[in-house]
Order: structure tokens, then C-alpha cells, then sequence
């Protein structure tokens, strides 16, 4: 997922356990009983140019906003959050909503894009790209 817009990208990846069901459009088990996923969770960040010290942006500053939310999301069932009210959980609603959390917590406005990929196995993923407004 090359932005060739941006020449300067980097990604941080965090692992974690939840689970979820599906809710529409009447889904066959298993996707619409509780199950889990392990998700890989990559968030992508480009930017035109470096910062005062040659970073994009500062990876323990990502690595700090990723604690926070593997704990927020960590074994949980993700229909029962208020974020995912009135959603089906889908990986692609949960790639925005990831993202929203992320582009929420930021304070470096180097970065001027973020896409978040979540993979929900070794086959299948979703992301979702935003421009941040610095």
C-alpha cells in the first residue's frame, strides 16, 4: 500500500485478542455467534517531510496511543462498545473507528495521512485512510 504522495511512511503493528458477531445481513454461524479474532493492527503514518529531529513521528508516542487502545479493545466483545452501537462490527468499521481513536490522540502534526489496516486473519483485511489535519 505504497503512497507515492507521501515520501515519508512509517508503521507501527500491535497484535490483540477480541472478538465480535456479525448482525447483518443475517449471517450463517460462525460470523454471527461470539467468536474471536486475532488482530493485527498496522497504523501507517505519511507525511511530505521530517520533523526537527528526522522523524515522521515519534514511535514511542504511537507505541503509547497502541497501549492504550490494546487495552481498551483487548478481549473485548466488540458489539457491546458505545462505538460500535448501531454498526455491525465489521473489520472495515472497526479499521475507522481504530483510526479515529488514533488521529484523536495525536499531537505531532508532522503527519499529514494515516491509514490503519486490521488484519482479522492470515487472508482477509480492511483499512481505512484520513488525512490528519496537523
Amino acid at each position: 500500500m505504497e503512497d507515492h504522495r507521501h515520501p515519508y511512511q512509517l508503521t507501527v503493528t500491535r497484535e490483540l485478542v477480541a472478538q465480535h458477531y456479525l448482525t447483518v445481513p443475517n449471517p450463517e454461524p460462525p460470523e454471527g455467534e461470539v467468536h474471536s479474532h486475532q488482530f493485527t493492527v498496522e497504523v501507517r503514518f505519511a507525511g511530505p517531510e521530517l520533523g526537527e529531529y528526522g522523524y515522521l513521528v515519534d514511535i514511542d508516542a504511537v507505541e503509547s496511543i497502541l497501549d492504550e487502545l490494546e487495552e481498551r479493545y483487548r478481549d473485548a466483545l466488540l458489539n457491546d462498545l458505545p462505538e460500535f452501537e448501531g454498526l455491525n462490527p465489521s473489520v472495515e468499521h472497526f479499521a475507522r473507528l481504530f483510526g479515529d481513536r488514533v488521529a484523536d490522540a495525536m499531537t505531532d502534526a508532522n503527519p499529514t495521512a494515516l491509514v490503519v489496516r486490521i488484519w482479522e486473519d492470515d487472508s482477509a483485511w480492511a483499512s481505512h485512510r484520513r488525512v490528519l489535519d496537523g
